[in-house]
């Protein structure tokens, strides 16, 4: 079973409360120095296929389009640039699917972060023309492929769930 972490909500007028957010991927090291991401991600889907990511470099890894949330910005917006910028692909969000957390050492900023990932289910709508984000090249295929080829567990359970 996947080990559930706490996460803190509040919304104005009401009290806090508590609910859980699933956790995937390495364990938490004790001890380690970890840096907020937050980040926006979709599940891009037309019928029986996904559209997904594939990075280049550092390592290749395939992903769902989306990334980290840049400081004053909300999460739509940044889902928005991000699949612009690796798929090409403008987008039509329609609802959010969910969260969690993984632990992660990021090689383009070169430090460990707690990554809080907000996935959403989201459909193409224009094709602008090819990503723009160097490394990135965007896929069209199956969600049962996409479910085996995604680089993170958290990237498989929810493109199974869109």
């Amino acid at each position: 079973m996947t080990p559930i972490a706490i996460a803190h909500l509040y919304h104005p007028g009401r009290p806090a409360y508590i609910t859980p957010m699933r956790r995937f991927g390495e364990p938490v090291v004790p001890g380690m120095n970890y840096i907020d991401r937050p980040g926006a991600y979709a599940v891009i889907r037309d019928g029986r296929d996904v559209l997904i990511t594939r990075q280049a470099d550092p390592t290749p890894d395939f992903q769902l389009p989306g990334g980290g949330i840049d400081p004053g910005e909300s999460p739509l917006p940044a889902l928005h640039r991000e699949c612009l910028e690796e798929t090409g692909w403008k987008i039509q969000v329609e609802r959010k699917l969910g969260a969690f957390q993984r632990y992660a050492w990021l090689p383009d900023y070169k430090f460990w972060a707690r990554k809080v990932c907000h996935i959403y289910l989201a459909r193409p709508v224009r094709r602008m023309g090819e990503p723009t984000e160097p490394g990135h090249s965007a896929l069209w295929m199956s969600i049962d492929t996409a479910s085996r080829l995604l680089g993170n567990a958290g990237d498989r359970h929810f493109v199974t769930r869109g």
